[in-house]
């Protein structure tokens, strides 16, 4: 039977590639633009290690995310669940992790591909971007720590950049509540002066006991926001490795260089494998660090100086496949978590990432520019080089794509929403497996789309969409970012139809009398929403206002509370 079938692979010059569970390097970009890489069809950007990722394996054209923002696209990536099943949407405006010092995050229930592929005798590693949450009752429990969900090794970020991390850059972080909060100090101080002042002159009768306490009640509202939101650089900017912290705040002119180095090493140590290393840039979310070696040489500003900083990384890490040997036995994935920031900008220099033909970007449930993302796979006498795959994907396959490819089993327990996706990848199957997929902002379900496989149209339905800012200008440039719900949203009662097969931009939205199976259409999808809905059990809401509320106990801290610094690196960066 093993003879028959190795002959039967050898057709297919695979025999050799699949005789042992091969190594898994999965790439992941934080905000990056479906048109921001070359072979997506951008021909002024530099990116030929992505590229040839593209040209060696399969590229994706309809790979999406399971959320249009960072928290819950990379829960649905790591569960192969939407991440309102997990407790990882957000019914408020706060929709990603704000703290390190925060008590949401991934909950110690949910089962990731890193659990399963250590359980197959995977070593499995993380370097870069987690933001799946740290601590939950303590400040060194960490309930929600990569550690704790199946990685072996962790080195990175357990938050995310902002521009917080960078010194004179504006702040990002909750800026609009700052200012309130500032005006509201204001007025509580100057209230507090003109009583003192009424009272000394004789113009107020009121007990200088009285204003005292209004003194003191005042001075612990200022104390308790001031003590978080002006120390966000030492809170969330750290630098981890597994438990222990190593920067804080973290020197960003360094950072690329250690994370290439972290994974250069991980894949060396682990080069008799099997491993599973998942890459988690930091590239190329705001502030857009970017170190001297790349500044001023691409013909987009700092942002495209970011995306080549990335991709020549990408290159290097490829490089360590190749002198370890391991280039053919090594599945290898590069993706981005959702679509580029188009509201991300500083004066006219725009600081996010281009979404080719596709409205809307991040932020936005339902638009394609906020969910499709690149998607590219490449392992050599297994997947076809060359390939163009134009079917409906999604992040979460990744997850019982690996667990296949390490021989794992799923959890039968719960609903995992991802397929494997090798059949499709090697050419085995036609059609995706995805007959729907459903778009939320948050907890809000946004739009819905029906792969009618006999006739190769993809219908989506648009039932919420945001209201742009100014009108028609595409985003929301009056707010940062698209809300999910409230007066910012118009609710379409019949929903907004598109057929992508034949209208990728969005632009002309069908109707009853330009559609004639527009009634069917809507109603086959509006059956399927209801149960996708019956499948949903409740959650307890990893992203409540108590749960992102900054706590101090909570706080990862490398020195004793509220005197956390600490440099562990040194100058270990050496030129990679």
């Amino acid at each position: 039977m093993a003879l028959t079938s190795c002959l039967f692979w050898n057709i297919f010059g695979l025999c050799a590639a699949m005789d042992s569970k091969p190594n898994i390097l999965l790439f992941l970009a934080d905000d990056l633009g479906i048109g921001d890489i070359g072979c997506y069809g951008n021909n002024t950007l530099r990116t030929p290690n992505i590229d040839r990722l593209a040209s060696e394996g399969v590229k994706l054209t309809q790979h999406i995310a399971a959320a249009p923002l960072c928290t819950p696209s990379r829960a649905a990536f790591l569960t192969g669940r939407y991440p309102i099943r997990s407790g990882m949407s957000s019914r408020n405006r706060y929709r990603v992790l704000r703290w390190n010092a925060g008590s949401g995050g991934l909950p110690a229930n949910e089962t990731t591909f890193a659990r399963l592929l250590q359980q197959q005798g995977y070593t499995t590693g993380l370097i870069g971007k987690w933001h799946q949450g740290v601590n939950c009752e303590s400040f060194d429990d960490h309930c929600h720590h990569p550690l704790n969900h199946g990685f072996d090794y962790f080195y990175g970020m357990p938050f995310t950049l902002v521009n917080n991390c960078q010194e004179n850059k504006p702040p990002e972080l909750d800026a609009a509540l700052q200012a309130k909060l500032w005006l509201y100090s204001e007025i509580i101080a100057l209230a507090m002066l003109t009583l003192a002042a009424g009272k000394l002159i004789g113009l107020i009768s009121i007990c200088w006991k009285t204003i005292v306490w209004f003194t003191l009640v005042g001075s612990l509202f200022f104390i308790s926001w001031y003590s978080s939101y002006s120390f966000v650089q030492h809170w969330n900017c750290i630098l981890m490795r597994n438990h222990d912290i190593t920067e804080q705040p973290m020197r960003l002119e360094r950072t690329a260089s250690l994370m290439l180095k972290e994974a250069v090493s991980f894949i060396k140590r682990n080069r008799h494998g099997p491993f599973l290393l998942f890459v988690s840039f930091l590239h190329v979310h705001t502030p857009l660090f970017t170190t001297a070696k790349f500044l001023g040489k691409s013909h987009h500003g700092l942002y495209g100086d970011n995306v080549e900083e990335m991709d020549w990384m990408v290159g290097k890490i490829l490089d360590s496949l190749d002198k370890e040997g391991l280039k053919n036995h090594t599945f290898t994935y590069f993706a981005s978590d959702h679509g580029g920031h188009l509201e991300a900008q500083d004066g006219s220099a725009q600081l996010g990432g281009w979404n080719g033909i596709y409205k809307g970007g991040k932020g936005m449930g339902g638009w394609e520019g906020g969910i499709r993302v690149p998607g590219v796979f490449r392992w050599p006498g297994v997947l076809p080089a060359g390939t163009v795959i134009d079917e409906p994907t999604s992040l979460m396959d990744i997850y019982p794509t690996v667990v296949h490819l390490a021989g794992g089993i799923l959890p039968q327990d719960r609903v995992i929403d991802g397929k494997n996706l090798m059949p499709l990848l090697q050419g085995r199957a036609q059609k995706s497996e995805h007959e729907f997929l459903f778009h939320y902002c948050g907890s809000y379900l946004h739009a819905a789309r029906w792969h009618q496989k006999d006739s190769g149209a993809i219908w989506k339905a648009h039932y919420v969409t945001p209201v742009f800012h100014p009108p028609g200008a595409g985003a929301c440039y009056g707010k940062g970012i698209c809300p999910c719900f409230g007066e910012g949203v118009t609710h379409h009662d019949p929903p907004l139809l598109f057929d992508l097969s034949r209208d990728p931009s969005e632009a002309k939205p069908l109707s009853g009398d330009t559609e004639p199976l527009f009634a069917a259409v809507i109603g086959q999808i509006g059956r399927a929403v209801e149960e996708h809905r019956r499948t949903l059990t409740p959650a307890p809401e990893q992203l409540s206002m108590y749960n992102m509320v900054w706590k101090p106990w909570l706080q990862p801290c490398c020195g004793t509370f509220p005197f956390c610094w600490c440099d562990k690196e040194g100058d270990s960066t050496q030129s990679l």
